[in-house]
């Protein structure tokens, strides 16, 4: 039997970080399964999920803790059986509008009044190359409640605002949530 573990890592970025990680995680039998990493501001940092035999979860959570001692600051989480597995309507969102502050929350408002859970999601800001300005960009993936058509949705995010590009389109995603998975 083996245990799934959600990893939150964080350290002053620098070579060699994954590979002392996934050496970790290789010497307790642990399988890589999904991950996002990146460099920011200086700093490495990353979300991971691995499974393990089970007689081991607990020491690899002690090895992955004692990274500490390496500047990697490690937070293990231990997975949870999902009671509430049930099919989702799966959107891409892609949104690309002038930055401001407070653009992350007003789409979020309106995706938590409309029942919509965000399943991943990547923002970034980039130079507008003809204004000179600086364009926010967010890539989502979202579970739409089954009673919501995808027209609303963009209305309402359209009505945020005059400058903002929405496209959202159905994704070719399956429709369970087995082991953490949808991808």
């Amino acid at each position: 039997m083996s245990t799934s573990l959600v990893l939150t890592v964080m350290g002053t970025d620098r070579p060699g970080l994954v590979e002392s990680l996934s050496r970790t995680l290789s010497d307790y039998g642990a399988s890589w399964h999904e991950s996002r990493m990146s460099r920011l501001a200086g700093k490495f940092a990353g979300i991971l999920r691995v499974s393990v035999p089970s007689i081991y979860a607990s020491p690899l959570e002690a090895a992955l803790c004692a990274h500490h001692a390496d500047g990697l600051n490690v937070i293990v989480e231990w997975g949870a059986e999902r009671t509430d597995i049930r099919p989702v309507r799966i959107v891409s969102l892609e949104l690309l509008g002038a930055d401001r502050v407070g653009i992350v929350r007003a789409v979020t408002e309106t995706l938590t009044l409309l029942g919509i859970n965000v399943e991943d999601l990547e923002t970034e800001c980039l130079r507008a190359p003809m204004c000179g300005g600086t364009l926010f960009k967010a890539s989502a993936r979202l579970g739409l409640p089954d009673a919501l058509d995808i027209e609303d949705l963009r209305h309402a995010l359209e009505v945020l605002t005059d400058e903002l590009m929405v496209d959202i389109t159905p994704a070719e995603i399956a429709a369970s949530r087995e082991l953490g998975d949808v991808r």
